[in-house]
C-alpha cells in the first residue's frame, strides 16, 4: 500500500534506515558537505559491502560543494559511482533520495541537501513517497537522465583535484558567498527550472500493415553473409557499420533468426518500439516484450530494453548473465558510455552484435574494442550513394558572418544564452529564409541549436507565408506524428527541430536539410545528414543548405563528404564526392575555411587538451591503448608530432624526474618501436613474445625457435581476425603448425627485416635476435611497461585498421 509522509526533522535517520536495506541507492543533491557525507557514510559503506547499486550525483554550482566532502565520498567504497554536474553558471538545485529494496520503493524529495544541518538539525521539509510505482519509476528515469548527462563527469582523483583548484579560486574571488548562501538559502534557485527539452520522448508507432514475407535487400544481403561467416568462424562479437537508411534494424532482425533468446538494447524509447515492430514482421511467431521505466516484460523471447533501466543493478539482475543467446546494441557508438558498461560487463551472451551508422563515439572515441575489433561489415553513406542505395546530395555552404570566437565554449558546446544573442536576429533569419527559398526543394528538416531558436525561426517563416512548426518536447499544439505526417504529405514546408531526428526516426520524403546551428559534433552532423538520404519515389537528390561561420569544426566538417580523405596534415576544402553529388560554397565560405585552416589551433595544444580530458575522465594517466580507444584525437597524431607517446608525455610535463631520466636514456628504442614499419603484425608479435619473459628478461637475446610457439598461437586466435596476415604464400605454413617452417618465416621476415632497418639498435645473426643496448636494473620495470604499452597499442591499431579496410570484408 502506498504511503506519503511529511518529514520536517531528522531526515538523516530515515535515510540511514533505508540505505542499509536497499539494493538500489540514488542520491541527487545540489551540494554536498563533509558533515553530511559523514552522517550517512557508514550506512553507505555497509550497503556497498552488501552489493547495493549506489549512485550519487552532486553539482559544482557556486562551488558550495566541499572538496573534502567529495574526497570523503570517494573513500567509502570503489563500487560507489559518483558523478559531478558541471553547471557552467546555470542553477542546479535538486534534492532527492531514491531507494529500492526487495520489498519497497521509496522516494524522498524536498529541501534537504547532503549536509549535517539539513539531515539532522535544520528546519527542512521533505516528502517521503512509498510504493507509488509510477512516480518512483518516473523519478528514477529522471535521475538517470541527469546522472548520465553529458554535463556530468565521473568523480575520481583527477576530477576531484581539478574541482578543488576551481573551488579555492572561486572562494578567493567570492569570500562571503558561502556564508550568504547559507543565510539566504539561494532563494532565486528555488524557482522552478524550465522543462528539459529531452524529457518524455513521444513514442512513435507505425500503423499496422501487412507486409507479407520480409526478405533482406541491398546492403543487408552482404552484411548478413558476413555476419553468418563470423558465426561459422566461431566469433562471439561483431560490429556492423552501416549508413542510416540501409536498414540496420531489419538486418539485426534477420540475423536474430539464428538465436532463441534475444535482448535488444537502445538508449531512446522510440527505438525500442520501432525495433520490436520490425522484428515482429520478420519473426511473428516469437513473443516480444519491452523493458523500460514503465514496462517490465522480461519473460518474452525477444526483449527490447532501455539501457538506462538496465544500468540499475536490480533490473539487470532480473536476468541471468547467460540468459540471452544474442544481445544487440543499437547505435553502438554510445556503447563506450558509462551507462552501458555495467550491462556489457554483466551479460555473457553467445553473441554480441553492435550496429551503428557512426562508430566513432563523441567524434573519435573508439568503440571497436568492445567488439574485439571484429568489424563484420562496413558501408558508410558515401559508398552507399555510389551504389545508388542512398540518394545523392547537393551541398550548399552559405556564409554566416557571426563571430563565434566571441562566444564561450563549454568543452562540448557553445554557451546557449550567448549563442542565442547572435542567433535571434531578424537580419540572420532573413538571410536564412532567402538562402532556403533559393535552394530548397519540397520538404525540409531544419536543425537548430535550441528550442528558442527553433521557435523563433518557425515564427519568422510563418510570418512570411510558409507553413512550419517548431517540434520539441514542449510543443503542445501538434504531436510529432501529426507533424511528420503533414510534412510527408507536403502539407507543411519545414519542421524546425533540435535533436529529435538524430536517431531512430525517418521521413524518407524529406529532400532538403537546413542547418542553422554550428556543428559542434561531427557524429551528430553525420546522423542528421542521414535524415535526408533515404530513397523515395519522388526524390532525385537531397539538398543540404548549411550555414558556415568561424565555429569549431567548420573547417573539418566537409571532410565527412570526402571519398578520398587526406590522412596527412593538410585538408581539402573541396572534397572528392560520390557520384552524382555536388558541392557549392560561397566565395566567402572558401576564404573563411582557408583562413581557419591556416590559423587552426596548434595541433600540439589540441593534443594536450584532448589528453587532459581523457586523464580527467579515467582518473589517471591513460595507457597508450586507452588514449587510442577513448581519446578525442587520432592517436597517430601523437607519434607524428612527438615521435612517440612517451615523447609527448615528457613535453606535457607528465613524467616524473625518474621517468624523464629513463626516457632520455632509451628514447631511440621507444621511437623505434613506435615508428618501425608494419605491413604485417610480425615484428610486434616477436616483441610481445619477448615481453612474455618478464621485466628482467624481455630484452635478452632470443631465437626464432624460441618465438615460434608463441608466434603461432597468437596469430591463430580467431577472435581478432589475425589470420588476415596469412594472405601471402609464405605465411600459409602457419595454418598447420610446423616449428621449423614457422621459425623459418620468423627468421626471414620480422627478425631479418627489423634488424636491417633499426639503425643498429637490433641485430640478427646465427638465429640470435639481439637488442644492442643495456638496460640498467633500476630501469627495468618502467622500460618494460612502456615497451609493452607501445607493442600492445601497435598490434591493436594494426588489426583494427585491417578490419576497417574494405579488402578485409
Amino acid at each position: 500500500m502506498s504511503k506519503i509522509q511529511l518529514i520536517t526533522r531528522d531526515l538523516g535517520s530515515h535515510l540511514n534506515d533505508k540505505i542499509e536495506g536497499a539494493v538500489t541507492v540514488c542520491v541527487l543533491s545540489s551540494f554536498v558537505m563533509k558533515s553530511g557525507v559523514k552522517f550517512i557514510k557508514d550506512a553507505l559503506k555497509k550497503a556497498a559491502q552488501n552489493g547495493a547499486d549506489i549512485k550519487i550525483c552532486t553539482g559544482d554550482y557556486l562551488y558550495i560543494t566541499q572538496p573534502d566532502a567529495l574526497e570523503e565520498l570517494l573513500s567509502i567504497d570503489e563500487r560507489v559511482s559518483i558523478r559531478l554536474w558541471k553547471s557552467n553558471g546555470v542553477s542546479f538545485h535538486p534534492k532527492a533520495y531514491l531507494f529500492q529494496s526487495n520489498e519497497h520503493d521509496v522516494l524522498f524529495i524536498g529541501s534537504s541537501n547532503l549536509s549535517n544541518s539539513a539531515l539532522n538539525q535544520g528546519i527542512e521539509w521533505n516528502i517521503s513517497v512509498s510504493d507509488e510505482k509510477e512516480i518512483f519509476d518516473e523519478a528514477l528515469k529522471e535521475f538517470l537522465s541527469i546522472f548520465y548527462s553529458d554535463q556530468t563527469v565521473s568523480l575520481n582523483k583527477e576530477t576531484l583535484e581539478e574541482y578543488r583548484a576551481h573551488y579555492y579560486e572561486y572562494q578567493r574571488e567570492h569570500p562571503n558567498l558561502v556564508r550568504k548562501w547559507t543565510e539566504l538559502e539561494e532563494q532565486e534557485l528555488m524557482l522552478p527550472a524550465k522543462k528539459d527539452s529531452s524529457e518524455n520522448p513521444e513514442i512513435i508507432l507505425e500503423p499496422p500493415v501487412s507486409y507479407g514475407e520480409i526478405l533482406p535487400r541491398f546492403a543487408q544481403i552482404e552484411a548478413l553473409e558476413e555476419l553468418n561467416k563470423t558465426l561459422e568462424e566461431e566469433y562471439n562479437k561483431a560490429l556492423v557499420v552501416m549508413a542510416t537508411g540501409l536498414g540496420k534494424t531489419y538486418l539485426a532482425g534477420f540475423f536474430a533468426q539464428n538465436f532463441t533468446k534475444i535482448l535488444f538494447i537502445a538508449h531512446r524509447e522510440e527505438i525500442l518500439y520501432q525495433a520490436r515492430d520490425s522484428f515482429k514482421r520478420i519473426m511473428p511467431e516469437k513473443q516480444y516484450g519491452i523493458y523500460n521505466g514503465k514496462r517490465k516484460e522480461g519473460g518474452a523471447d525477444a526483449i527490447f530494453a532501455s539501457i538506462y533501466t538496465l544500468s540499475i543493478k536490480k533490473h539487470l539482475e532480473q536476468f541471468r548473465a547467460d540468459e540471452f543467446d544474442l544481445i544487440i546494441v543499437d547505435e553502438f557508438h554510445h556503447a563506450a558510455a558509462d551507462s552501458y558498461k555495467r550491462a556489457l560487463d554483466y551479460f555473457q551472451p553467445k553473441f554480441l552484435l553492435g550496429i551503428t551508422a557512426t562508430p566513432d563515439r563523441n567524434d573519435n572515441k573508439d568503440v571497436y574494442a568492445l567488439c574485439d575489433g571484429n568489424v563484420a561489415f562496413r558501408l558508410d553513406f558515401l559508398e552507399a550513394i555510389n551504389r545508388q542505395w542512398l540518394a545523392p546530395f547537393t551541398y550548399y555552404g552559405v556564409y554566416d558572418d557571426t563571430d563565434y570566437s566571441q562566444i564561450t565554449w563549454l568543452g562540448n558546446r557553445y554557451a546557449e544564452e550567448e549563442l542565442l544573442q547572435v542567433q535571434l536576429r531578424e537580419e540572420l533569419a532573413q538571410k536564412i529564409l532567402h538562402a532556403w527559398e533559393d535552394k530548397k526543394q519540397t520538404r525540409t528538416l531544419g536543425f537548430c541549436s535550441s528550442i528558442r531558436q527553433a521557435d523563433f525561426l518557425s515564427k519568422y517563416f510563418n510570418n512570411h507565408g510558409y507553413h512550419t512548426v517548431s517540434l520539441h518536447s514542449q510543443q503542445t499544439g501538434i504531436s510529432r506524428n501529426q507533424a511528420i505526417s503533414k510534412l510527408a504529405k507536403g502539407e507543411m514546408d519545414i519542421i524546425f527541430t533540435v535533436d529529435l531526428f538524430n536517431e531512430g526516426v525517418d521521413i524518407p520524403a524529406v529532400d532538403t536539410l537546413l542547418f542553422v546551428r554550428p556543428t559542434e559534433s561531427l557524429t551528430v552532423f553525420t546522423q542528421q545528414i542521414g535524415r535526408g538520404l533515404r530513397l523515395h519515389p519522388h526524390k532525385e537528390k537531397c539538398v543540404i543548405i548549411d550555414l558556415i561561420g568561424n565555429y569549431r569544426n567548420a573547417d573539418i566538417k566537409l571532410g565527412l563528404f570526402d571519398t578520398q580523405p587526406n590522412e596527412g596534415k593538410s585538408r581539402n576544402i573541396q572534397p572528392t564526392l560520390p557520384g552524382f553529388c555536388e558541392i557549392d560554397l560561397d566565395v566567402n565560405v572558401i576564404d573563411l575555411l582557408k583562413e581557419m585552416i591556416r590559423k587552426r589551433q596548434p595541433r600540439r595544444e589540441k593534443l594536450f587538451h584532448d589528453y587532459m580530458d581523457l586523464k580527467r575522465d579515467i582518473g589517471r594517466r591513460p595507457t597508450y591503448l586507452e588514449l587510442h580507444l577513448k581519446g578525442a584525437a587520432d592517436s597517430p597524431q601523437y607519434r607524428q608530432e612527438f615521435n612517440s607517446y612517451f615523447g609527448f608525455l615528457k613535453w606535457a610535463e607528465e613524467l616524473t624526474e625518474r621517468e624523464i631520466e629513463i626516457f632520455d636514456r632509451y628514447e631511440n628504442w621507444l621511437v623505434e618501436v613506435e615508428k618501425t614499419g608494419m605491413a604485417k603484425s610480425y615484428k610486434m608479435v616477436v616483441l610481445l613474445a619477448m615481453l612474455e619473459r618478464g621485466k628482467s628478461n624481455w630484452f635478452k637475446p632470443i631465437s626464432s625457435k624460441d618465438v615460434a610457439p608463441f608466434f603461432h598461437h597468437y596469430l591463430m586466435e580467431k577472435e581478432h581476425r589475425k589470420r588476415i596476415d596469412f594472405s601471402d604464400k609464405g605465411a600459409k605454413r602457419l595454418w598447420d603448425y610446423d616449428e621449423k617452417g614457422v621459425s623459418k618465416l620468423i627468421a626471414a621476415m620480422p627478425m631479418t627485416k627489423w634488424s636491417g632497418n633499426s639503425k643498429g639498435l637490433i641485430s640478427y645473426e646465427d638465429d640470435v635476435f639481439r637488442l644492442n643496448f643495456d638496460v640498467i636494473k633500476e630501469h627495468e620495470d618502467i622500460l618494460f611497461q612502456w615497451t609493452k604499452e607501445i607493442c600492445e597499442y601497435r598490434l591493436h591499431f594494426h588489426f583494427e585498421r585491417k578490419a576497417r579496410s574494405p579488402l578485409s570484408l
